[in-house]
């Protein structure tokens, strides 16, 4: 595909809502980085030493230059990502994606399940801002649903499901939020990147979003499609026994706060996670 055939949704803007983490980058370990793009964090993969450099998600719309920005200091100087891998399609992990490919020209991977949302062919379901929750549930009306278009970079994650770039990790389907939604994990030393399938802030509260008030919950409740399934991926996490999550939105989270928010979640998930009411309930 030509890179003018490759387009971000029609519907794509900017969304004015930020925290206080917004613009901060950190150093998890000496190979995992994330920077939180107004309320969103995507992830740098490998370091400038490392052959094998991976973006993990793209954050908001119109935030390329601020991914670009944060490549370059972590990675150095003219030292691109050797591909794109994205959790899902929604509007706040792919807000950079075309940008980044006509700079870069990588493969960008994603699971078969997301490609319509990604290939032009078919937009998200409408979010519901009916949900009983926050100020950014009742707003989600104006969120970006339609598809983007990278279809000539756009390749599936492979079916035995390592992760390009990225050795000694694997990708789980963690359905839910979305169909094709996915999540990464490295045994060795039980690090999970769980992008939307539970976050560690109350997504749907402006209040706990603005001050990134730390806690494991359900996904973004506005978004999220199939609650049976969420709740299923979310106990095929916690069954992993992760020490160390980064997820799409939130800070990250180790040890025993991270376990035993797991694991209320996981057992309270009905009532901490959905809500009472709403059109995909």
């Amino acid at each position: 595909m030509k890179n003018e055939q490759m387009h971000q949704s029609k519907d794509n803007k900017s969304i004015p809502v930020t925290s206080v983490s917004s613009g901060k980058g950190r150093a998890v370990s000496e190979d995992i980085y994330y920077y939180t793009d107004q309320i969103v964090n995507f992830i740098l993969y490998g370091s400038s030493k490392e052959k094998d450099r991976v973006l993990i998600d793209t954050g908001m719309p119109n935030s390329s230059s601020v991914v670009l920005s944060a490549v370059k200091e972590r990675f150095g100087e003219n030292r691109k990502p050797s591909a794109i891998l994205l959790t899902h399609g929604h509007f706040d992990h792919v807000g950079g994606v075309v940008e980044l490919i006509k700079e870069w020209n990588v493969p960008v991977y994603a699971h078969p399940l997301e490609f319509p949302y990604l290939t032009g062919e078919k937009s998200y379901p409408a979010p519901d801002p009916t949900v009983d929750g926050g100020l950014l549930a009742k707003v989600s009306f104006m969120y970006p649903i339609e598809p983007i278009n990278i279809k000539g970079v756009l390749k599936p994650l492979p079916t035995d499901h390592s992760v390009p770039g990225m050795a000694g990790w694997q990708w789980i389907h963690t359905p839910g939020h979305s169909p094709g939604h996915v999540s990464f994990y490295r045994q060795k030393d039980k690090f999970l990147i769980a992008g939307d399938a539970f976050v560690t802030v109350r997504q749907d509260s402006l209040y706990k979003v603005i001050t990134q008030k730390a806690e494991v919950n359900g996904p973004p409740r506005y978004l999220t499609i199939d609650w049976k399934a969420a709740w299923d991926s979310v106990k095929k996490l916690e069954a992993l026994h992760p020490q160390v999550v980064i997820t799409g939105h939130g800070t990250t989270m180790e040890g025993n706060e991270l376990t035993n928010g797991l694991e209320k979640l996981v057992q309270e998930f009905d009532s901490i996670a959905i809500p009472e009411h709403g059109k995909y309930i």
